[in-house]
Order: C-alpha cells, then sequence, then structure tokens
C-alpha cells in the first residue's frame, strides 16, 4: 500500500479551514477532552474533541479485573519513570515511518497531542496496557490473520476499552471491542437476560474482525472504517455527503462528531506507544503467564457456584474466564453453551458433572421449579418428594444418570434421591429406583 506523504504543516480541512498546534487540556473537563483552536476564513475559533472513553479510565478501575489482580504482579518494579523525555516532530514522523503497517500512519499535531497524552498523564495505564495484551493479542492477531487484515488493528480494543474487558460505555456498547447491541446481533453475538456474548473476548474478536472487512469492502480506506467503528457507517456516510463527496478522513472531519475527530489519532497514536514505550521510558507491568485454559460444551442449565463448590474453582476465576454469562447461569437448556475452565479442572468436571448438575440446583434454580396450580388434582406435586401416586421401578441401565431418569418421568433428582433413601447420585447399573407418578 503506497502512503500518502506525511506532513509537518497543520492540516488543511476543507478549501479554508486550519486546524492549528495551538491543543491544550481544558481544565473544566481535563479527563473528557481537549481544545484546539481553528482558523477559519481570517478568524480564529476555539473547539473541543472529545476523548475516547478508553482514555478517561482510571488505572485503579483497570486493575479491577481478575487477570489483572491475579497475573499482573504490581509488586515488582518495571522501572516506569516518571520523566517523559520530548522529542522533536522530525523523530516522531521518522519513527512512524519505520512502522511496519499497512495502514497509513501520518504525523500531524493532532496524533502528537494524543502521543502526548499517553506518554504523558496516561503512562501508568499504558504499562497496564502493555501487560494486558499477554492476556489478548493471541487472540486478536489469530482473528485478524484469518480474514487477512492489518495486525495493527490490534490495537483498536486499547481505543475502544483500554483493554477492560468490562468496559461499557454511556450508550451501552460492552466489552473489549465495544459493540453495541444491534451490531452484535447483526454479527452473531447473542445477547439476552442471561448471555451477552459481546463480553467473550474470542467471540467478540472473531465478530469485529468480521465487522472490519465489511466496512473496508465499503470504503476502501482504512483511516473511515477506524472512524466508521467509532460512530457507525451512518454518520460517516453523513459526513461524506456534507463534505461534497470527500472519501478522506482528514477531509471530513470538521463534519464528524467531537468524538470521532479524535478517534483516528488516538488510535495512530495507541500504534505508536505501543512499539516506542521503551523510548518514553515506559515499561510493562510484571506479567505472569495464565493458567492453560479449555472448553466443555453444557447441555443443562448451569450455576457457577455448582462449579465452585464441587470442583474447588474461584467464583472470580470462572466469572473472568466465562464474562458472557451475566448472572453466572449458563443457560445450557435453551441450546449447548460454552464453558471455559482452566484444563487441570476440565477432567474433573467431565467426570463430576452429574454431582455438578446435582448439587443445589432446587435452591439456585428456584425461577424454574415446576408448581401446581391451585384447586386442580396435580395439586399434590406442590408437595415436592413426599410420594404420591402410582409407583414405577425403574431399572438403572449402563451409562444412565440420575439426571436423564429424572427428565424422563418428569420429575426432580432430589424427589427420586428422597424416594430410594439416597445420600449421593451415584447409582450402579442393574439396580431399581423407585418413582412415583
Amino acid at each position: 500500500m503506497t502512503k500518502r506523504p506525511i506532513y509537518l504543516k497543520p492540516i488543511i480541512l476543507g478549501s479554508s479551514l486550519l486546524l492549528c498546534s495551538l491543543f491544550t487540556a481544558s481544565p473544566l473537563r481535563a479527563q473528557e477532552s481537549v481544545d484546539v483552536l481553528i482558523h477559519e476564513n481570517g478568524t480564529e475559533r476555539q473547539e473541543s474533541i472529545e476523548l475516547p472513553k478508553s482514555m478517561t479510565y482510571p488505572i485503579d478501575s483497570l486493575l479491577n479485573d481478575w487477570k489483572a489482580k491475579n497475573y499482573i504482579d504490581l509488586g515488582k518494579d518495571c522501572s516506569t519513570s516518571t520523566v517523559n523525555p520530548q522529542f522533536s516532530d522530525s523523530i516522531y514522523i521518522d519513527r512512524l515511518s519505520r512502522m511496519p503497517t499497512l495502514m497509513e500512519m501520518p504525523y500531524n499535531e493532532i496524533v502528537r497531542k494524543f502521543i502526548d497524552m499517553y506518554t504523558g498523564r496516561l503512562r501508568n495505564q499504558v504499562s497496564f496496557m502493555l501487560s494486558a495484551c499477554n492476556f489478548y493479542m493471541p487472540i486478536f492477531e489469530e482473528a485478524l490473520d484469518a480474514y487477512d487484515l492489518p495486525l495493527e488493528l490490534k490495537y483498536l480494543p486499547i481505543i475502544e476499552s483500554a483493554l477492560n474487558p468490562s468496559a461499557v460505555s454511556r450508550a451501552g456498547a460492552s466489552g473489549l471491542w465495544q459493540f453495541m447491541l444491534s451490531t452484535g446481533k447483526l454479527y452473531g453475538l447473542e445477547s439476552n437476560s442471561l448471555v451477552d456474548e459481546r463480553r467473550d473476548p474470542i467471540k467478540a474478536t472473531w465478530a469485529a474482525a468480521r465487522y472490519l472487512k465489511d466496512m473496508y469492502d465499503i470504503y476502501k480506506d482504512w483511516n473511515l472504517v477506524i472512524a466508521a467503528y467509532n460512530c457507525g457507517p451512518g454518520t460517516i456516510n453523513k459526513a461524506i455527503r456534507r463534505s461534497g463527496g470527500k472519501t478522506d478522513y482528514w477531509e471530513i472531519y470538521n463534519y464528524l462528531p467531537k468524538e470521532t475527530r479524535g478517534y483516528v489519532p488516538a488510535f495512530i497514536a495507541a500504534n505508536y506507544v505501543m512499539v516506542y514505550y521503551c523510548k518514553h521510558n515506559i515499561c510493562p507491568m510484571e506479567t505472569n503467564i495464565p493458567d492453560a485454559t479449555d472448553t466443555v460444551q453444557v447441555s443443562r442449565n448451569l450455576h457457577f457456584q455448582q462449579i465452585a463448590d464441587i470442583c474447588g474453582i474461584d467464583m472470580d476465576e470462572i466469572k473472568s474466564l466465562n464474562p458472557q454469562y451475566k448472572k453466572s447461569i449458563i443457560p445450557g437448556d435453551n441450546k449447548p453453551q460454552t464453558l471455559r475452565l482452566p484444563v487441570s479442572e476440565i477432567s474433573t468436571f467431565i467426570d463430576r458433572q452429574d454431582t455438578i448438575y446435582a448439587h443445589r440446583s432446587a435452591e439456585l434454580f428456584r425461577n424454574r421449579r415446576t408448581v401446581a396450580a391451585a384447586n386442580t388434582r396435580s395439586s399434590s406435586r406442590s408437595k415436592g418428594s413426599t410420594p404420591q401416586g402410582d409407583v414405577t421401578y425403574h431399572k438403572i441401565r449402563n451409562g444412565e444418570t440420575l439426571s436423564v431418569i429424572a427428565r424422563k418421568y418428569g420429575v426432580t433428582v432430589k424427589q427420586i434421591q428422597n424416594w430410594n433413601n439416597m445420600r449421593n447420585t451415584r447409582i450402579s447399573a442393574g439396580k431399581r429406583l423407585k418413582i412415583y407418578k
């Protein structure tokens, strides 16, 4: 891809609009926006550019994630200095030109402002994100490579979420890639009261790769694709029409929402700082290697507490590995769902799954109990495990579990245990069980 020349002079917006380099942080909105002085037709006016939401997250909120708390070692000195060396524009131009990127990485005063933010007051956040990259970059790179997309897009979630998997925007976007609900569903991400796959790092990443590829097929310009990812293709199309049909990001810049005006410069700055952080005396926080994980399919309703109690896994770890489940419930009865666990616990789950499913099920799934309507012949069923009606003797076959038998007769595992004086859910082929209809 041939890159356009990178100019040191101010950006030209349209035929008569100049954007000067006089950036100042607004004292009242220091965490939310920066001010820019615009010269237009011989006059001057000041305009605020909103910062991407990720640039306003305090470092404490980023460190609250379970992975961060367990695998990023804050006790080790990573030698990040408080001193940020200053460089000339020519140095920044040279460094950006040397980066092995397919996407255009131009330099101007706006880009420099965002570089200064990342290497200045956000340097601790950068140190965190450099460490968090160990968790997520392999996932991002695999999906982008599969769709033959520029790998520098792997830094887009830095702008979207600061690599915070729990990030939720004011508009309702969620997850590392900040999908809106409607866009997520369009790209196959399930969302309901119990499941939100926008929070799943793997599924959301592959959905984002498909979305980015679709946007590039439309605009054929990566800067416009990045801008569209922020504000939506409808807003980009409107800006193109208002600009008289221009299809260059910098030429439609003045017609974009305030946050989107800072979005592409922030993306360029993020790519820069993730490559040249050492030049600014920033180093990654110490990161330990996370435990290997694997997945199993769950075809019955399952609560995280059941897994934690029987397998001895910390609840917070289960939640961190399975962030798509909003209420710690996996609705496997609806359709098979994926459960991610440490590799060391996969065999334990498989070997003891019948016990896990039965454990505290009546307590944890109260909203799924079966009750009889009042004043009907079947009202006696509400008495639970008290023997009522005709008795049937079921001969246990090889491979059967109490859950399978209970579903066959429309009763609960607990009822079968009470009717047969069972202390646990272990059963043996050939024996008979009493079942009351």
